[in-house]
């Protein structure tokens, strides 16, 4: 076994892979860049070196660099993690070159199965179905459009050397297609360098499922079962589970055998994923191979009682699989939830913050059987690579965690991942963790009818309008206001800086103003209550109001006849109440705080986050029409496109083409119509 291995990675998988190396005795090697400085994954191992600036391509993605520290720092093995360099062919020939052991498969498998059209092209001759398309190498826009045609509407674009979402779009018309296609060919050079992609038939209301295989250098072969991967949005995956709901023993056999095939056709090693797109009557068709481990590993884990990371060590050290196809059973029921700093109800937007607060739900570990040490199964498991304090920037992708719960079925695993999104809180950018919630408690998740549409067929259910903030919350924020208040009065004994609201014959009556998404600052519906001031307690609007409790910022208070508990943290002029399993974000109206200056001139569209101007669509003088697309941004490896928000003319454009912008930095005049 290795003594001390390299992990070419950072957030949480790096993290994830040095907490199995720690309890395996390995040491471990991190590598950072310097916006990674005092990341997590830093921390956590044994020795760390910084390889490069901030972008992927000039630290994370320097293959040749890495290398060097790990001859440097006698590490014996490189873990690619995910992503970054995790299926690049020639860092795994340039690894084994340098005397270094790949933890993953042979570059040979993984140029087989890298490049999605020539993965299908072997899948064909295997007698694999295939969802029908072009896969080849001819690239011509014209070409393709005409083939796309052939296919028929709608038609999926996807890069060929693509993975996690990244350079991919659905096609609806012919007339669309070009477009589409140039925009799927940026990210996927950015994200991957190299723009080749494919055309397939967009089947309706599919399901996304997947068979985790593993492979040894003995010839061994076997599959970890499945993992139900439909719930997605811009094709990236939202929720996964384990197993597959509604899945019968006869297709999970066949679905696993044909995943092990396709393993052995390409003479495989160590962790793969055999990705299938399946038909709500059960046919399904090979999508693709992940020849690495996946991010959603989690829940294999957890319903098999299996370390897999483990396994990929004690594979890339040269020992037989740990376990035989007979060995593998299926224990309960396992689901992950994606924590990402974005904002769902501005169409999934990337968030970059800092987490100001961040209260995570207690992790509950149990063994499933054997002995101990043997297994990892947790009822709730959290994977992270942030800490409170840390920031999310736009350099990398803006997932915070992975939260994972295990039940003894389906049932169980959903409360439990219901309750454990209530306790999670964070504060200091947008998350997912409502939108989540949302999702779990729906009846489309919880009665399992799942496809990868299933968040566009919930709109309504999931991105519900604004609701007024309750009465609890508003008193917590309040009881908070009061109790920060009295804290930095100073002198108490001075009356002039008492802030206890003490008044000679006479109580302090004050109004408190609050707004949020539901009443906008300025509305005259904002949150308006009145506070009367009593010895020891108060009167909000006429109810009864007291402390009970104070640890921190966590208050326990009684509001009339009812006890309501929460946590409380200010931010600002911002009150974030959580409570109720529900998170409220109440600006609080300070009557003493002067108003800002006017926001940006009107008519300027501004960018939504830092980034890169990818395209520029329109010219100065041009006119537009609502919705027309102006500028395309690329951040956190997504692209944006900024749109026309009424008819109008382009007045001025204020960015080319590769140009760095800040947040709310204005692209360009626009003037109405």
């Amino acid at each position: 076994m290795f003594t001390k291995i390299l992990i070419a990675n950072r957030g949480e998988i790096a993290c994830r892979v040095a907490a199995t190396a720690r309890r395996m005795g390995i040491k471990t090697v991190a590598v950072y860049s310097e916006a990674d400085a005092n990341a997590k994954h830093v921390a956590v191992c044994d020795e760390a070196i910084l390889i490069g600036p901030a972008p992927a391509k000039e630290s994370y993605l320097c293959g040749d660099k890495i290398i060097a520290v790990a001859l440097a720092t006698g590490a014996q093995a490189i873990h690619p993690g995910y992503g970054f360099l995790s299926e690049n062919g020639d860092f795994a020939e340039a690894c084994t070159k340098a005397g270094l052991v790949f933890i993953g498969p042979p570059a040979s498998a993984m140029r087989a199965m890298g490049s999605k059209s020539a993965a299908k092209s072997l899948m064909e001759k295997a007698n694999v179905p295939l969802v029908p398309g072009y896969h080849g190498d001819v690239q011509d826009a014209d070409f393709l459009r005409e083939e796309a045609d052939k296919i028929g509407y709608p038609v999926l674009l996807k890069a060929s050397a693509g993975g996690g979402g990244k350079g991919m779009r659905v096609v609806e018309h012919s007339n669309d297609f070009k477009a589409a296609l140039a925009s799927c060919k940026r990210e996927a050079i950015n994200s991957f360098g190299d723009d080749k992609v494919l055309a397939e038939k967009y089947l309706s209301r599919p399901r996304h499922i997947e068979i985790q295989v593993f492979a040894d250098t003995h010839g061994n072969c076997v599959y970890l079962f499945e993992r139900d991967c439909s719930v997605q949005r811009r094709h990236q995956k939202v929720l996964e589970e384990a197993p597959a709901p509604l899945m019968p023993s006869a297709r999970r056999a066949a679905m696993g055998e044909a995943a092990v095939a396709a393993a052995k056709a390409v003479r495989y090693v160590g962790a793969g994923t055999v990705e299938f797109i399946a038909n709500q009557d059960g046919s399904f068709y090979f999508m693709e191979m992940n020849t690495r481990l996946q991010v959603e590993h989690p829940v294999t884990e957890m319903i098999t009682g299996t370390d897999l990371v483990e396994w990929q060590l004690r594979i890339a050290a040269g020992e037989p699989l740990p376990k035989k196809q007979s060995e593998l059973m299926i224990h309960g029921h396992a689901i992950e939830a994606r924590i990402y700093a974005e904002n769902p109800e501005k169409g999934f937007l990337p968030s970059i913050g800092t987490l100001r607060h961040l209260h995570t739900p207690d992790a509950v570990t149990f063994e499933l059987g054997g002995a101990p040490g043997t297994g990892i199964p947790a009822a709730v498991r959290i994977d992270s690579g942030v800490r409170a304090g840390d920031a999310i920037s736009p350099f990398y992708d803006p997932m915070i965690a992975k939260l994972i719960v295990w039940g003894a079925d389906r049932a169980e695993a959903l409360t439990r991942m219901s309750q454990a999104l209530s306790e999670y809180q964070i504060v200091g950018l947008a998350t997912n963790i409502a939108f989540l919630k949302r999702l779990i408690e729906g009846d489309a998740f919880a009665s399992a009818d799942l496809d990868t549409g299933l968040i566009e067929r919930n709109q309504e259910v999931l991105f519900p309008a604004p609701t007024a903030a309750p009465p609890g919350a508003l008193a917590l924020a309040a009881v908070s206001l009061i109790k920060s208040e009295e804290e930095s009065a100073g002198n108490l004994s001075d009356p002039w800086g008492n802030a206890l609201g003490w008044r000679l014959n006479s109580a302090l009556v004050r109004q408190l103003s609050f707004s949020d998404d539901y009443v906008q600052a300025g509305d005259a519906k904002a949150y308006v209550s009145t506070l009367e001031y009593r010895s020891g307690s108060w009167l909000l609007n006429q109810v009864p109001l007291s402390l009970m409790q104070h640890d921190g910022f966590n208050l326990s208070i009684k509001l009339g006849a009812s006890a309501v508990h929460g946590t409380v943290r200010r931010d600002g002029e911002l009150f974030h109440v959580f409570t109720g399993g529900s998170h409220y974000t109440l600006h609080y109206l300070d009557p003493m705080a002067h108003a800002g200056e006017a926001e940006t001139e009107g008519g300027r569209l501004t960018a939504p986050m830092p980034g890169k101007v990818v395209a520029v669509l329109v010219s100065q003088g041009q006119e537009v029409k609502k919705g027309d697309p102006l500028v395309i941004m690329e951040a956190m490896k997504m692209e944006h496109t900024i749109a026309a928000p009424h008819d109008g003319l382009v007045d001025e454009i204020l960015y080319a083409v590769g140009d760095q912008v800040a947040d709310g930095a204005p692209l360009l005049a626009f003037k109405t119509a």
